[in-house]
């Protein structure tokens, strides 16, 4: 089947306003009926496969042999060039053998011992905010109490400050959100922005490793700095690369995550009562947060052969985007998919990718949002949502950029 005579038109996975708006979850449900492999011919000029079924999704994380990374995780996310500037140097889109190498000098970065001391840094700096609240009668939670996960993280990963780690979040909250006008001035060419964007995090990046060179430590940088990849050193774009890997999948999902799940706590009092009454569901919960979310909606792969699935015929060259938000919502393998049940079990969702390129800091992730539910659960706060909520305009990230909350 071709893509000009595939029967679903209509849906264009690129327009911003769709998930804006919340109606991205009826449009996925429509193509996993109907065009479970879609064409999408996107406004922006983009041209891309897109995988919705979690069978679909699945089979495209496990088969690197049809499958690279080397176009880079974002439609259309290069300035440059159609394969992405960073590939071969940056974990997220680097392929085998060197992926493996790259992710075993990251790895030691993530180790349970790391995740340890990101545990404490979050609880204090989670529970200092939580006061603040009780103090001043409410928040924007997606600004005051959110950004603490990636900051405690950043602050043992990186070996920087809380200053520098808010500084680093911010920077890459605007490289993320590149096309929200909140953000930033979305006039002129989105990816010529981006490439600014990202050389402003490259220039936080290039003091820090400075820094390093004169005063090693245990962190992720200077790890960097010493590492070799098949007996070469890392040069100082690589050394980047791989910092902004680790800070915008650490950023940006974690925070948005949280946000994400509060509201649907809120939206689902019945969930946020059970899980007050019985915390030994706070695992669960987690997992169940993490399938509603599904934070980090899409990742592209570019097929490396022509390849058939499902009776379409996917050519050599072509963009393919392995769509999470959707597969965690396919009835096929969550029954119910459209309800938020906190005991949920099985959940195998793809929130972290599968396979290869399954996300290296999903413990830390994991250990931040069970900390922050809890401590909410533990403070005795009960909130209600004070005024409108924001979603991020992005396709890529799914997160919420304003949450004012009141304590009631």
């Amino acid at each position: 089947m071709s893509p000009q005579t595939q029967a679903v038109t209509g849906i264009d996975l690129t327009d911003l306003d769709l998930f804006a708006r919340g109606e991205h979850t009826a449009a996925f449900a429509t193509l996993r009926a109907e065009q479970p492999i879609y064409w999408n011919e996107g406004a922006d000029g983009s041209r891309f496969w897109a995988l919705t079924t979690y069978d679909d999704v699945m089979w495209a994380y496990r088969n690197h042999e049809n499958f690279s990374s080397g176009r880079g995780a974002i439609v259309g996310g290069s300035f440059r060039s159609e394969d992405d500037t960073s590939a071969g140097r940056m974990l997220v889109t680097t392929d085998l053998p060197r992926h493996r190498m790259l992710k075993q000098v990251i790895h030691p970065s993530m180790s349970p011992g790391v995740a340890k001391r990101v545990a404490k840094q979050v609880t204090e700096l989670v529970a200092k905010a939580l006061e603040r609240v009780r103090a001043t009668g409410g928040c924007d939670f997606s600004t005051d109490i959110a950004p603490e996960l990636p900051a405690g993280a950043l602050m043992v990963i990186m070996g920087i400050s809380h200053e520098e780690a808010h500084h680093l979040i911010g920077l890459t909250r605007r490289m993320v959100g590149y096309r929200d006008e909140i953000f930033v001035d979305t006039g002129g060419d989105a990816r010529l922005r981006l490439a600014w964007l990202q050389a402003e995090v490259f220039e936080f990046f290039s003091d820090i490793v400075a820094e390093r060179r004169r005063n090693p430590g245990d962190d992720l940088i200077s790890t960097l700095l010493e590492a070799e990849v098949n007996g070469r050193r890392l040069n100082e774009e690589e050394i980047f690369y791989n910092c902004m890997n680790v800070a915008v999948g650490g950023n940006e999902t974690s925070s948005y995550t949280a946000c994400t799940g509060l509201v649907a706590l809120m939206d689902h009092p019945e969930q946020y009562q059970r899980l007050r009454e019985t915390p030994q569901l706070l695992g669960s919960a987690v997992e169940e947060i993490l399938r509603w979310s599904s934070t980090n909606a899409y990742v592209q792969r570019a097929a490396k052969h022509d390849v058939t699935r499902g009776g379409i015929e996917i050519k050599a060259g072509d963009s393919v985007t392995l769509w999470n938000y959707s597969a965690n919502r396919d009835e096929a393998q969550f029954p119910d998919a459209h309800l938020f049940d906190i005991a949920r079990t099985p959940n195998r969702h793809l929130t972290y990718g599968s396979g290869l390129h399954r996300c290296i800091g999903a413990p830390i992730a994991q250990a931040e949002l069970a900390l922050v539910f809890e401590q909410i659960m533990a403070s005795g706060l009960t909130f209600k949502i004070a005024g409108e909520v924001r979603r991020l305009r992005s396709n890529f990230l799914l997160g919420i950029t304003r949450l004012p909350l009141e304590v009631v």
